[in-house]
């Protein structure tokens, strides 16, 4: 549904994109992940055809965005992260013109618009004028905006950015909605835990460039050697500690600060190196307790690779 292919963008001597290359499938949800700056609103703008990029291309459905920029704006509903609101429209006048503006017909935009009114929860609004509406009404009547067309693919450039936490929650509830839709989605947020539940792929980019893309454990696996183990004793700390200090694949054990009978162990073997750590435990009487990998999550993977980055 989406492929971007050798994406750079710059301007003079700056780089802000380079050399990205992204497939993304139909029906899927992509997470993009990134601090500010770090070209994540640039491949959108491409991806929306508001912007050429220097060298490389990127397809929507199969249409070139600077070759097809007509026909890939019929597929594609665009949510910048700064937009304008016409602030002299009532809500449904307002999906009206955009509806009118991407060639819908009159009747099938009155159709349309009380159902996408339902779908971001702004049916008691419709009669407002959108200038009286609050921030979080606002980022879902533009939302609404972007389906007027009834689009196949979804770009959304921070949907949820300055919304309080009852917004936020709302949004994530329409964007459940949306993928349970089919729409293939392509969505950035800096709310880190709720993108990794939502999204099926995610990809962090960092200036310009694409670290890491995958499901949460696939970007765990490639970004972290070190696994850190939780294991559980029963007794005999000290021997537990040198049981596993002398494994090949353990790099440092340490005490837990808080429960003496729980050690760290930082590893870097695999899956099945694991499996045979504690069956060789088992072998020589190590009395475990408990014995688990610590689960990062997206926010922790995000902090650990860009410590120190502005």
């Amino acid at each position: 549904m989406i492929e971007i292919i050798n994406l750079t963008k710059k301007y003079g001597s700056f780089t802000a994109l380079n050399n990205l290359n992204l497939t993304i499938e139909k029906g899927s949800v992509f997470g993009f992940v990134g601090p500010n700056g770090a070209g994540k609103t640039t491949t959108f703008s491409i991806l929306a055809t508001l912007l050429a990029p220097t060298s490389g291309t990127a397809y929507v459905n199969g249409y070139d965005v600077t070759k097809d920029p007509k026909q890939v704006r019929k597929h594609i509903g665009y949510m910048p992260d700064f937009f304008g609101v016409y602030d002299q429209f009532k809500v449904h006048e307002y999906l009206d013109f955009y509806g009118a503006s991407y060639g819908v017909p009159s009747k099938e935009r009155q159709a349309i618009i009380p159902q996408l009114l339902e779908l971001v929860n702004l049916t008691d609004k419709k009669d407002s004028y959108v200038d009286l509406l609050s921030r979080g009404m606002k980022q879902r009547l533009c939302l609404a905006r972007s389906l007027i067309h009834d689009p196949e693919v979804l770009i959304l450039d921070e949907p949820a950015s300055g919304l309080d936490p009852r917004a936020r929650i709302e949004m994530r509830g329409i964007l459940q909605e949306l993928k349970n839709m089919e729409k293939t989605i392509i969505i950035s947020s800096h709310i880190l835990p709720e993108l990794s539940e939502m999204c099926d792929y995610l990809g962090i980019i960092e200036h310009g460039n694409l670290i890491a893309s995958g499901n949460v454990n696939q970007i765990q696996s490639q970004l972290q050697a070190n696994k850190i183990l939780f294991v559980s004793v029963k007794q005999d700390i000290d021997n537990a500690i040198a049981f596993f200090e002398n494994d090949l694949n353990v790099q440092l054990v340490e005490r837990d600060d808080k429960d003496e009978q729980l050690l760290h162990v930082s590893y870097e073997g695999s899956d099945d190196d694991q499996v045979q750590l504690l069956k060789k435990a088992i072998t020589k009487d190590i009395p475990i307790l408990t014995f688990s990998q610590k689960q990062s999550n997206l926010e922790d993977i995000f902090m650990e690779i860009t410590k120190g980055e502005e």
